[in-house]
């Protein structure tokens, strides 16, 4: 085989030559970034950065007046034998108040003994307050408020206290996040380490990948503190990032070590070997990590801040993989040479020498799949479209501190016991006024009638609170809406407050801006900005992803089947979300009750994450069949070299793959949850059906046009040899390297 020359071969063979150079050099990089970024440090999103629309606008007016929105608390007081007007329960009202008041952490307590905020039955009351000081630590501050009102629940038998709100849900939510992946992130490694200890056969081999995606990930987290300066990024990014590096990173050093033995085994020379894997699969994991980048960075047309947090992470964590595979990854094999299989597993390393004995054969699979492709190609586009079809109902929403929780979790049940006992309580609605002079007679007027009108309207609770900033010229309105918080009535009256209600009373005021906040709000603005994005995302995504196909394999047809494909994974993917987590089929199996929505982060997420990695196979195994046309195989030869040549290290690659994200579905967080059982079950899908069925019958089914080329780029090949002419058909062999 003739050297083949591309920037892939190029750093390969520079590596190899220079190892200590590349190794070393990679290791002071890592180090280097990691000791910055820790001296920088990581820098989050505050509630503003969370926000769009009128919600968003309304967190940056109170961050711009130097305030920030309190951490609101709630405790429900309740009791199945007394009524509010009872004295036990008017003593274990005030004993719950006065232990709130001794740790100095509670402000602005309200009393339902002197607010009357009790429920229609009387068998409930509702104590609400404030965490002291900045509300972006108020979760890490309210240990001491968690344990005095516990304390108070085992001293006062006549009643039962629950608490929630704004500090403790996230102190819930952050417990838990925390607790889950710690978990993910030590059982991924193992379960990576245990199917490459299984694919190679050896020890070395399979640590290797390992070691180099873990490196590329602590480099990764490093620039991720150094970009996040510009722009924040969401808690929980490190953690996806670091799933996702691992899953990523792994393949990559997969594809280019499986690529040196396959050539080892077929007689080639130590050096000649991994020359034609950095020509080859390097070549690919270069195109594959250029195409998942570019699906990231359409994240940063959503408009949404935590969009470009998660695109700036995975491009990062990519792209360091990318140059490690192609660098690092090459100088150790150079370095290592047949040490690489040391510390072989016996009865794997005697079943792979058995299999390689014997002579490569097509698989009944495969050989059906080339004798009847119309067939298959019907029968795997109909499968995936089955598995799409409950997408086309798919309902996103911003998913509230009770959906996202487990179901045992106790502020569960207190969210949704407080939601039924006083509708809008868990999660009121906030109008922030501005105004050039706020206690003018003309705004305190307007707030007035504001407070009638709702309560006029019945769309709000009985009880609305007014706090005003005067030398901020800034007031805050905390309106509870009438519904669950998030149903179809809760949405109604938040439109009648935001289409009526405002704009016929503090709207006339000239000067003022009133503006709606609250996780409802912020819900369904962050719905409206995700629906408005969607489309130049997917087409940005979908049309560089083409573009990219076209220019790498020279061929329209080949990239428009790539771009198809992806989208019938993708699709399938929605539908397994929306029939496990929407209409709960076969919710339990994943340990869950159904929320009933998708989380609305989710589709845009999982489109652009699966697009990018789906290419991971498929310029892989596109690039096999490439080259064995280019050296002479008729089109059926070449797929069914291609197919059968990638098919181990495919599969491989996406058992790694689910299984990485199959951890994320055993998270007990819901967003995770749907996001990990979406991932795996896609994947699954992608590596088996459409890369083994779909793929091989739509190629056979287009035969030559497969090459088809526009005359720009048929001087170019994607290999640089050019396609010999082929024999006689009576003569004709696909000419094409030994597999193992």
């Amino acid at each position: 085989m003739a050297r083949k020359r591309n920037i892939a071969a190029a750093l390969g063979d520079w590596s190899a030559r220079r190892r200590k150079t590349a190794v070393f050099g990679w290791l002071i990089l890592v180090v280097l970034v990691t000791v910055i970024g820790g001296a920088v440090g990581q820098q989050t999103m505050t509630e503003a950065d969370y926000g769009t629309g009128d919600s968003g606008r309304a967190e940056q007016i109170l961050q711009d007046a130097g305030l920030s929105a309190p951490a609101g608390e709630l405790i429900l007081v309740h009791s199945k034998q007394l009524t509010a007007g009872q004295d036990g329960f008017r003593g274990a009202v005030t004993a719950t108040v006065d232990a709130l008041k001794k740790t100095g952490l509670a402000q602005n307590l309200r009393d339902p003994n002197s607010t009357a905020l009790v429920s229609a039955d009387k068998h409930s009351a509702l104590i609400q307050y404030e965490i002291k000081g900045d509300p972006e630590t108020a979760a890490d501050r309210v240990q001491p408020v968690i344990d005095a009102v516990e304390a108070t629940d085992k001293s006062e038998q006549s009643v039962t206290l629950g608490q929630y709100g704004a500090a403790t849900g996230l102190k819930g939510i952050n417990d838990s996040l925390g607790e889950d992946l710690a978990r993910a992130e030590m059982t991924a490694l193992p379960v990576a380490l245990g199917i490459l200890l299984v694919v190679f056969g050896a020890f070395v081999a399979a640590v290797l990948p390992v070691l180099l995606a873990v490196t590329a990930c602590v480099g990764a987290m490093g620039l991720l503190a150094l970009s996040s300066q510009l722009v924040p990024v969401d808690g929980m990014t490190s953690s996806v990032m670091f799933l996702m590096g691992l899953a990523v990173g792994v393949d990559y050093c997969l594809f280019y070590l499986r690529r040196e033995r396959e050539e080892r085994a077929a007689g080639k020379d130590k050096a000649t070997a991994l020359h034609i894997a950095a020509a080859t699969s390097g070549h690919s994991v270069l195109i594959s990590g250029i195409t998942v980048m570019i699906a990231m960075s359409g994240m940063f047309l959503s408009g949404l801040t935590v969009f470009e947090g998660f695109a700036m992470a995975t491009i990062e964590v990519v792209l360091i993989s990318v140059v490690g595979s192609m660098t690092v990854l090459p100088a150790a094999m150079a370095m290592l040479g047949d040490k690489v299989s040391k510390g072989r597993i016996p009865f794997i390393t005697r079943r792979r020498e058995a299999a390689a004995a014997r002579p490569q054969r097509e698989n009944a699979l495969l050989r059906g799949v080339l004798a009847r492709p119309a067939v298959f190609a019907v029968l795997g586009f109909a499968l995936l479209l089955a598995v799409a079809a409950p997408a086309l109902g798919m309902k996103t929403e911003k998913l509230g501190t009770d959906k996202l929780l487990p179901p045992d979790n106790p502020m569960v049940a207190i969210s949704q016991q407080i939601g039924e006992d006083f509708p809008g309580a868990p999660a009121p609605a906030g109008v922030i006024v501005k105004a050039p002079d706020i206690k003018s007679a003309d705004v305190t007027a307007a707030i007035a009638d504001f407070k009638k009108a709702a309560l006029a309207s019945g769309k709000t609770g009985k009880h609305l609170d007014v706090t005003v900033h005067a030398q901020q010229n800034v007031a805050e309105i905390s309106v509870p809406l009438v519904g669950n918080g998030t149903g179809e009535t809760s949405k109604k009256a938040l439109s009648a407050l935001r289409e009526d209600i405002i704009p016929d009373t503090l709207g006339k005021v000239s000067g003022t801006t009133a503006l709606v906040r609250g996780d409802l709000a912020f819900s369904e603005d962050y719905n409206d900005q995700l629906s408005r994005s969607i489309l130049p995302v997917f087409g940005f995504v979908m049309g560089v992803t083409f573009l990219l196909m076209l220019i790498s394999f020279r061929s329209p047809v080949i990239a428009l089947t790539s771009t198809v494909l992806n989208l019938l994974s993708v699709g399938a993917a929605y539908g397994v979300m929306t029939a496990v987590f929407q209409h709960g089929w076969g919710a339990s199996l994943v340990g869950t009750e159904p929320p009933g929505a998708i989380e609305s982060w989710m589709p845009l997420f999982v489109f652009v994450v699966l697009f990018g990695l789906s290419m991971d196979y498929h310029v892989f195994v596109v690039s096999r069949i490439r080259e064995a046309y280019d050296q002479g195989a008729t089109t059926r030869d070449a797929i069914a070299h291609g197919i059968r040549t990638t098919a181990g290290v495919v599969t491989s690659a996406g058992l790694i793959m689910v299984a990485v994200f199959a951890v994320f579905g055993t998270l007990a967080m819901q967003d995770f949850k749907q996001l990990g059982v979406g991932l795996a079950v896609a994947v699954l899908l992608d590596a088996t059906v459409v890369r083994a069925i779909l793929l091989p019958s739509v190629m056979a089914l287009l035969g030559e046009a497969n090459w088809a080329a526009p005359k720009r780029f048929r001087k170019t090949r994607t290999f640089e040899q050019a396609r010999p002419t082929p024999p006689p058909a009576s003569h004709r062999a696909p000419h094409v390297p030994a597999g193992r």
